[in-house]
């Protein structure tokens, strides 16, 4: 097992569920759910190796716009996860927070994200950051909103907006920059996540589907994450 590694932030786009059903000649509804359970596995193995934070992106603004009855699937898996794991989750010292739009969810659904982020607030092991009903191009012109209305109020001055005070406006401004993304399932796309925080993200793209995506595949990358030479542009 990898400890005191370098690698404090893990992004994961969960990636392959449906195809992962298909293969079997199941439901794309079955990998979903398979794809929950993975997410409990995946979170054990990140506490055990000492990272300490935890993003995943579970459910796009794009994922709207797919067939009302897999949304509605979604949407009742996801209920069914805050309900199910709320016990691991604070047994763990599992802090949970949520980022997205949230004005596009149910209210019963943001009523439990909310009470769970306030119930687990002071849980320190590993942050659990839940990308829900996200997208990093409404995130950055939420942002810029924010800042344009602190001008417009002359609340700050041009010279005040730098990198810090964008950071400090986005979703995920409690969350360090992850250090690793990776995206299973063979895609290679950032599919409009976390633009802004991916700068200098070492990126790893894996054939594995979501739900077939285990510790020993974890552990190895980041392996590979610490035997990478980080540079920053400077060289």
């Amino acid at each position: 097992m990898v400890k005191d590694n370098s690698c404090k932030h893990i992004a994961i786009i969960m990636d392959g569920n449906g195809r992962w059903a298909k293969k079997r000649g199941m439901p794309r509804t079955f990998g979903h759910k398979k794809g929950a359970e993975n997410v409990v596995n995946i979170t054990r193995a990140m506490k055990e190796s000492g990272v300490k934070y935890l993003t995943l992106y579970a459910f796009s603004t794009e994922n709207w716009q797919r067939s009302e009855d897999e949304v509605k699937a979604l949407m009742d898996l996801l209920r069914e996860y805050l309900d199910k794991e709320f016990k691991e989750i604070m047994d763990n010292n599992v802090k949970l927070v949520f980022i997205g739009e949230r004005y596009m969810l149910s209210d019963d659904i943001r009523e439990k994200i909310e009470y769970l982020e306030k119930t687990s607030k002071d849980n320190s092991d590993l942050t659990l950051c839940i990308a829900l009903s996200y997208g990093s191009r409404h995130e950055i012109v939420n942002a810029t909103k924010n800042i344009a209305k602190a001008y417009a109020n002359r609340e700050i001055s041009l010279d005040d907006i730098t990198f810090d005070l964008i950071s400090n406006n986005l979703y995920t401004r409690d969350i360090p920059d992850p250090d690793i993304l990776i995206r299973t399932s063979g895609e290679q796309r950032i599919s409009n996540y976390l633009l802004w925080q991916l700068a200098y993200t070492e990126l790893f793209f894996t054939n594995t589907l979501w739900p077939d995506f285990n510790k020993d595949e974890l552990m190895a990358i980041i392996e590979q994450f610490n035997n990478r030479e980080r540079r920053y542009g400077k060289n």
